[in-house]
């Protein structure tokens, strides 16, 4: 029986990934303050996060619908990098990372049926070392301006990965790899498309071994 996936989300990219699964998505936002979670470690601010929203959602949705909520963040010398507020915001952050080893949190909540199950990817992931006029030209675009850490890792252009150590997904901001284990938990069965994922990883294996 194929579900309907209530995505908490307006992130296009978690739509994208999230359609991979082969049900029904639905994208329904949750009316929340983020800024309420102000737990400063990354991996428990994440999953807060994503619980804050998914528990939003899911108390407005009739089952049998499953409700997906995921939220981001990059951290790096013991700070949140969350998505930049600004253009100088960015600039700082690219800066920051630029050639630097860093971490991206995602946090992950699966609500169905009255249960629930959390999870947080972490990848690891180092920029290369691109000049500031290449900075300035993707800030440009304004697509770093809705993106913790103010890159998006599959961006075809600026292209600001030189290695990564985990999900290659889960950076681009939902590891669909560790959410199948999550479905699972649920009872919970989607036909994954394989050949999709293994396209969305761009080449870098599934720590997860999916494909």
């Amino acid at each position: 029986m194929h579900q309907t996936i209530i995505l908490a989300s307006a992130s296009p990219r978690r739509q994208e990934l999230v359609a991979l699964l082969g049900w029904p998505v639905v994208v329904q936002v949750a009316n929340v303050d983020e800024d309420e979670v102000t737990v400063a470690d990354p991996l428990l601010n994440v999953q807060q996060r994503a619980v804050l929203k998914g528990t939003a959602v899911a108390a407005t949705t009739a089952p049998p619908h499953v409700v997906l909520a995921a939220d981001t963040t990059v951290a790096i010398d013991g700070d949140m990098l969350n998505k930049p507020a600004s253009a100088a915001e960015a600039h700082a952050m690219l800066a920051r990372l630029r050639g630097r080893w860093h971490e991206v949190h995602t946090g992950m909540a699966l609500f169905y049926g009255g249960q629930s199950v959390v999870a947080v990817d972490t990848t690891a992931v180092r920029l290369r070392d691109y000049t500031t006029a290449e900075i300035e030209a993707y800030i440009a675009t304004g697509d770093p301006l809705d993106k913790a850490g103010a890159y998006a890792i599959q961006h075809p252009i600026f292209n600001p990965m030189a290695e990564l150590n985990g999900c290659y997904v889960g950076v681009m901001g939902l590891s669909i790899c560790r959410l199948q284990a999550m479905f699972a938990q649920l009872n919970l069965h989607p036909k994954l498309d394989t050949a999709a994922l293994a396209h969305a990883h761009q080449q870098h294996p599934c720590p997860y071994q999916l494909f």
